[in-house]
């Protein structure tokens, strides 16, 4: 069986070792001219920038990945017991991500920490139910709104009243494996005496990790091919380039929803139409060069602030990278995010920068996404259309998990499908 691999992201780079290291026959095709999708690295300046996610977290999954690549010479471990922030009401907050942070901080008063004990109380999500009304429920209103929601629907730039349990964090806690109580899932697993998997990167960037794949296999991904049509043929299907056809037995498609609705028209229309309902929500990454000092992973900005950004990384304090700062501005924001120029969205991360941290920060470059992050809104309804026909395979993050480890368990997941199949 011969398998086609639209797109060298992660998860089609992922997808190309897993089928190789079972010894499957692939072909993949990128339209960049860079390999790795969202997860690449810069260097602006003599300063390492990422342009999409700024760590990992060293998985099981990632372990065995950085292993079979021999990357782990290069390897760095991020200070992960560092606090987390919320910008609340014109201040810097520890989140409480344990115990003694849940004691003092200032983020809560008295009352908003003791409503979080009657979680275990509560039932499991609602059919119907949004992220916000779970999270008001299961652990009042104060942590629902200063923290919770923030830590989750920040990272996709939609506002939890608008996302729906089961498209989205549900989806994170079944994966997670938990039923029931999630105060009593994570005091289980600390008293099991599991641990969380570090943060890492590497020295030169997780772009080392995209790089280390596309040069593994090379010989087998064309960049700078874009696939511009797939049809049915009957030996399976013909996928399309500039450099002319090539057949397969089967085709899998790791593009964003919008682009995967273009390449599968002529194979299936409901499908293709299916796909255009999925939202996407652009993003600009702000690089940022400060002196400020302080130790932290990085803040977040809840909506209810008067900010025209979401959130920052303190690239410089748990990665130890000098004085480099990540800041993240979304249309949610920044309504007029997509038509205003780069200089002038420089300026205002780093205006919103020294206004949060009270430390100056100068520009050093800014990156566009778009289509940015999947909007796990309620055009993830789609999801429950999604009918595949034979042959025709989809490996992305608006199908499964959206973070980086996740993606390398889709694509394992999917390449032992592959292999049993045959």
């Amino acid at each position: 069986m011969t398998v086609g691999v639209v797109g060298a992201g992660m998860s089609g780079l992922a997808l190309v070792h897993a089928l190789r290291k079972q010894g499957k026959d692939v072909r993949a095709y990128e339209a960049r001219a860079d390999p790795g999708g969202i997860m690449r690295s810069r260097q602006i300046d003599g300063h390492v920038v990422e342009l999409g996610p700024q760590r990992l977290r060293l998985t099981p999954s990632l372990e065995t990945l950085i292993d079979d690549l021999e990357l782990y010479p290069q390897l760095r471990l991020g200070a992960d017991d560092q606090p987390l922030y919320i910008f609340y009401d014109g201040e810097l907050r520890v989140v409480p991500l344990s115990a003694r942070e849940l004691l003092t901080t200032d983020l809560l008063s008295v009352g908003g920490k003791l409503r979080l004990l009657k979680e275990p109380l509560t039932e499991s999500s609602r059919p119907g139910e949004t992220v916000d009304e779970f999270l008001v429920r299961k652990f009042g209103p104060q942590a629902a709104r200063r923290f919770f929601g923030p830590l989750y629907s920040g990272l996709y730039g939609t506002e939890t009243t608008d996302m729906l349990m089961e498209y989205s964090l549900g989806r994170a806690i079944e994966n997670a494996g938990i039923d029931g109580s999630i105060v009593v899932a994570v005091l289980r697993k600390l008293l099991s005496g599991r641990e969380t998997p570090p943060i890492c990167t590497f020295d030169d960037g997780l772009g080392v990790l995209s790089n280390a794949l596309y040069e593994r296999h090379a010989d087998v991904i064309s960049l700078e091919t874009p696939v511009t049509a797939i049809n049915p043929v009957d030996e399976g299907y013909e996928l399309v380039t500039d450099d002319g056809t090539d057949v397969v037995d089967d085709v899998v498609v790791t593009t964003p929803a919008g682009t995967s609705a273009d390449l599968l028209e002529s194979v299936d229309a409901d499908l293709s139409e299916t796909l255009r309902r999925f939202n996407y929500n652009p993003i600009a990454v702000v690089f940022l060069e400060s002196p400020f000092d302080r130790d932290g992973i990085g803040t977040l900005v809840p909506s209810t602030e008067p900010s025209q950004i979401s959130g920052l990384t303190w690239n410089a304090s748990f990665l130890d990278r000098d004085e480099v700062f990540t800041c993240y501005i979304d249309p949610g924001r920044c309504p007029n995010m997509t038509e205003r120029s780069d200089s002038d969205l420089e300026s205002v991360a780093a205006s919103e920068f020294e206004r949060i941290t009270g430390a100056p920060a100068e520009p050093l470059g800014i990156h566009r996404w778009d289509p940015g992050m999947p909007a796990y809104d309620r055009s993830w309804t789609a999801m429950d259309d999604i009918d595949l026909p034979n042959g025709i395979h989809l490996c992305s993050n608006y199908v499964g998990r959206p973070g980086i480890p996740g993606r390398v368990r889709n694509a394992n997941r999917l390449a032992d499908e592959l292999a049993t199949a045959e």
